[in-house]
């Protein structure tokens, strides 16, 4: 087997495992046996093995001191202290950028993607949830880009990768309730608040407003758990959280 099928495998069993701990199907705690998972997604051990170190990475799986691995059990605590590291490495990242100068193109760019989510935001007949979702996340990505360090891109790209701590995390049921959708229409505007202090070289107030950004994914958080509780097993990755 080649190099390239090789780690085809490896993505295909990271996908297939992080759905499986993501909704729930594998408990918080629950033993993640090697041999089992290789014979129910029908890929070998090596491939299992990689995946299981990839979201072990990810903090979704915890080594056992006596071998192999389990499916992690989290707090509110920790999937808030997940959201406000990704605050503080966006902030540092909309900071730098600032301060070193963002390129005009890729300025253009964060315009373009702040357009469609105004088009999504205000469509006849209401959002565009889909639009809006995908172009968040295009815009959040351009946003680490910005400073044209392959540090920040990088540990921004992992942060993202902790349970619940992107900026998605909490946009698949927004759709549904009311109170969400008009987080959305602020989360916009701190948007281009944080692209003006770019353009504008502020770099204190980038970082400022990028690390409050970040706590809108609190402020839905604290909504779906204590507000609208039955939604919450409907939030993928809330099934890790040990007591709701």
């Amino acid at each position: 087997m080649g190099e390239e099928d090789r780690m085809s495998l490896v993505d295909k069993a990271i996908i297939a495992l992080r759905s499986m701990i993501m909704s729930g199907e594998l408990a918080p705690s629950a033993r993640v046996a090697e041999v089992a998972l290789s014979e129910r997604l029908g890929i070998s051990r090596t491939p299992i093995r990689q995946a299981m170190d990839r979201l072990t990475a990810e903090g979704l799986l915890e080594r056992i001191e006596t071998g192999g691995c389990r499916v992690a059990s989290l707090s509110i605590t920790d999937i808030l202290d997940a959201i406000e590291i990704r605050g503080v490495i966006e902030g540092t990242a909309a900071r730098l950028a600032a301060e070193r100068g963002a390129d005009d193109d890729d300025l253009a760019q964060c315009d373009a993607l702040l357009a469609r989510i105004d088009e999504a935001l205000h469509r006849e007949g209401g959002i565009d949830f889909d639009a809006y979702v995908a172009a968040n996340a295009q815009f959040h990505q351009l946003l680490a880009a910005l400073a044209k360090s392959p540090v920040i891109s990088r540990e921004v790209e992992r942060v993202m990768r902790l349970p619940l701590a992107s900026p998605s995390a909490f946009l698949q049921e927004q759709a549904l309730i009311h109170d969400f959708q008009t987080s959305l229409v602020r989360a916009q505007h701190q948007h281009k608040a944080i692209i003006a202090a770019i353009r504008d070289r502020e770099g204190a107030r980038a970082e400022a407003l990028a690390r409050e950004h970040a706590r809108l994914a609190r402020e839905n958080l604290e909504h779906v758990m204590k507000c609208d509780r039955k939604l919450a097993a409907r939030v993928p990755g809330l099934a890790l959280v040990a007591s709701r």
